[in-house]
């Protein structure tokens, strides 16, 4: 993975994407992928599409479909308080203490933009003494603090403030000497620039086979992949690896240096004949590649089951500290989910290692 990816990583983090406030982001990866000379799709629902050049020897029958998700956790007005600050509602899953002290923009209508931070209603260590260590974090006690002269309901909303406002958590991301990318937001935006790094890989020696690539909106409310990878419309995909964050902590294998091949999460278990060609393709490559159970997460692989779409699905990702937190990785994950999909677009038939033909 070059330094170019890695600024565009940076880059992706530090613009605001919280689920259902992601148009910013895709515009970035899309002006991204077409500098590279390739055509964009959208769908209706704002999810972005590409396809790669096959090689002049590809199977062309056989088409695969790559996922990765730019929205993030964030947060929406929920209440406007009578002293103008403002208590919100969740958009993804984390716990609310992981957000205390995080500072935030607040996107109103018509462009408005106003930063805060999220402080607790008994912050102050000097007025509230022990009562602030019995507090349990949670939407009835933490709130946005204004960056602005607000006394009042009236005067947050004479900013251009109002309840239905996307919120998004400053990301603090920074890439350090040793190669450790710590940031909010690396779920799932470190999978974005491997695609991105697999589709320059992809262009410089094309597959033996069809691949597309897309960029959900909404994955961590559930949804992302829903509707298109089976449609004749978008190719017909007959398969779907989705890349995103594999979660690192105690009772783990998923480490922040190595890819992961999760085989089961909370939706149940992953095809296992795609997720054998997965390995095989590992184990040719040299790749360490680590399989996991996630017992909280699902994927966008996970919503194209549940909507109903017959096509075998994976997930793999980069190993990914305290994940719905203050996240890090390795520039080592990066790399290696990166050559794992590459390895696995370009290998011939895997079915006499895998006992199944793909598709």
């Amino acid at each position: 993975m070059n330094d170019a990816v890695l600024d565009f990583l940076l880059r992706l983090l530090n613009t605001p994407s919280p689920t259902g406030l992601t148009e910013e982001a895709v515009s970035l990866i899309e002006r991204e992928v077409q500098a590279l000379g390739l055509e964009t799709r959208r769908t209706r629902k704002g999810a972005l599409y590409w396809s790669l050049p096959a090689a002049p020897s590809a199977d062309l029958a056989r088409h695969l479909a790559l996922s990765a998700h730019t929205d993030t956790l964030g947060a929406m007005v929920k209440a406007i308080l009578p002293d103008g600050r403002l208590r919100l509602t969740q958009l993804g899953g984390y716990d609310w203490a992981t957000i205390e002290g995080a500072y935030v923009t607040v996107h109103g209508q018509g462009g408005v933009e106003v930063t805060g931070t999220v402080v607790n209603e008994m912050q102050s260590m000097h007025v509230w003494g022990a009562k602030l260590f019995e507090l349990r974090r949670g939407a009835d006690n933490l709130e946005v603090r204004l960056d602005e002269r607000t006394f009042s309901a009236a005067d947050t909303r004479a900013l251009g403030i109002e309840v239905g406002d996307f919120v998004s958590f400053e990301p603090r991301a920074t890439l350090t000497p040793a190669g450790y990318l710590k940031s909010r937001h690396l779920d799932n935006k470190a999978s974005v620039a491997i695609l991105l790094d697999l589709t320059r890989r992809l262009l410089a020696r094309p597959a033996p086979i069809n691949v597309s690539c897309w960029i959900t909106t909404y994955e961590e409310v559930g949804h992302g992949a829903a509707p298109g990878f089976a449609t004749p419309e978008f190719g017909a995909a007959d398969e779907l690896i989705a890349l995103d964050m594999a979660a690192v902590g105690r009772g783990q294998t998923s480490s922040e240096h190595h890819v992961t091949l999760c085989v089961k999460d909370s939706s149940g278990p992953y095809d296992h004949a795609l997720g054998n060609r997965l390995r095989a393709a590992a184990r040719r490559a040299g790749i360490d590649l680590r399989v996991d159970i996630y017992p909280n997460y699902s994927s966008d692989a996970s919503a194209a089951w549940r909507a109903g779409h017959d096509l075998p699905t994976a997930l793999i990702g980069p190993g990914v500290d305290a994940s719905h937190a203050y996240e890090r990785t390795h520039t080592d994950a990066l790399k290696a989910s990166a050559a794992l999909i590459e390895a696995y677009c370009q290998a011939e038939e895997d079915a006499s290692e895998a006992g199944q033909a793909p598709g």
